[in-house]
């Protein structure tokens, strides 16, 4: 393997509250970007190209990337770009900008504020459009087809994703930027209705307003940060949209990606996005993930999934564990799309 170039410097993200209590990301980025930088070692103008993830429409507002710019400041002038979905898919793209030789320095962020909108309506409107989207099914009505399917086919069990719930809040219980709340007690949640049969309110992420900001570096300029997390691989692969088009239990995207970012056994942490217990469980055993990994110790998504940064903030916690000297291999893993249809996988390493 050829020795990794991009690095990960510094890693901040913003409290996930169920209202971020402001009407534009500017101001929560503004401390996001300060905290990030200040562990990089970077001052706002050492960074070559900045690159976001957002949604204008979730936004309610035409060209909310550009405004959301303002939290940079306006000179000097940068270079800047933008997808309308995950962050961690802007991570990607600032990531082979570096190694393309046209950045040394990136800054990656992802803000979304999701109590501005019915959010769980909204992402029918990801679906197929022709059968699928015009019944307006919710995310979590989506997820149960899903969750159905694999119980139904033996793969998981109801106890077994109760059991993903509370290993996540008590993992959570540390982390300043979750979301912890409920009970702890596996037979507890087993005890609670249905939200949408077979998932009960434990089993879904909460709806949360936040923001995450990663910054990287290439080459000698990474090697001059104490603190920095190598990236060995990184790789994205996407499954059929329609739910009819593919068998909801197998997440073959993810083995893919996880297959070309070069993910093996070694691991010591995984940070996955898994929005739903039962996605959770899937992924593990789509990406061979084995008993001796620590999975999701930051408390995942599950105890705080903002739109457009969650999945960044799942490879930010994963770097975190390999900045600290926690972990000497790590991994952070995105999704998007309904029922876990694209993936991303990052592999991390120490120095």
């Amino acid at each position: 393997m050829s020795t990794p170039e991009v690095a990960v410097v510094g890693f901040a993200q913003a409290p996930c509250l169920p209202s971020a209590g402001t009407t534009s990301g500017v101001e929560t980025l503004v401390p996001v970007f300060r905290r990030a930088l200040a562990e990089a070692g970077l001052d706002r103008r050492d960074v070559d190209f900045w690159c976001s993830g957002s949604s204008d429409y979730l936004a309610g507002r035409a060209f909310s990337f550009v405004n959301a710019v303002d939290a940079i400041g306006a000179y000097p002038p940068i270079c800047e770009s933008h997808v309308e979905m995950d962050a961690a898919w802007a991570f990607y793209e600032a990531y082979v900008k570096i190694l393309a030789g046209e950045a040394q320095t990136a800054v990656v962020y992802g803000f979304g504020k999701a109590s501005a909108g019915v959010l769980r309506r909204v992402l029918a409107l990801q679906l197929d459009p022709y059968v699928a989207a015009p019944l307006w099914p919710d995310s979590v009505s989506v997820a149960a087809l899903q969750a159905r399917c694999a119980l139904d086919g033996g793969i998981v069990t109801e106890r077994a994703m109760a059991e993903v719930a509370v290993r996540s809040r008590a993992d959570a219980a540390g982390n300043p930027y979750a979301q912890v709340f409920g009970d702890f007690d596996v037979d507890a949640l087993l005890a609670e209705s249905y939200v949408a049969d077979p998932l009960r309110v434990h089993d879904c992420a909460p709806v949360s307003d936040g923001a995450a900001a990663l910054v990287l570096a290439g080459g000698d300029r990474a090697r001059q940060h104490p603190r920095r997390a190598w990236i060995s691989g990184v790789a994205h692969r996407v499954d059929p949209p329609g739910l009819g088009e593919r068998d909801l239990t197998l997440v073959p995207s993810a083995t893919a990606a996880g297959e070309a970012a070069g993910l093996r056994g070694d691991l010591d942490v995984i940070e996955l996005h898994a929005p739903f217990t039962h996605q959770e469980l899937l992924l593990r055993a789509a990406l061979g993930v084995g008993e001796q990994v620590r999975i999701n110790p930051s408390g995942g998504a599950l105890c705080g999934n903002p739109m457009f940064s969650a999945g960044l903030a799942r490879i930010g916690a994963a770097a975190e564990e390999v900045m600290s000297g926690r972990a000497r291999r790590a991994a952070g893993h995105a999704t998007s799309g309904p029922a876990l249809q694209q993936n991303l996988v990052c592999v991390l390493e120490a120095s």
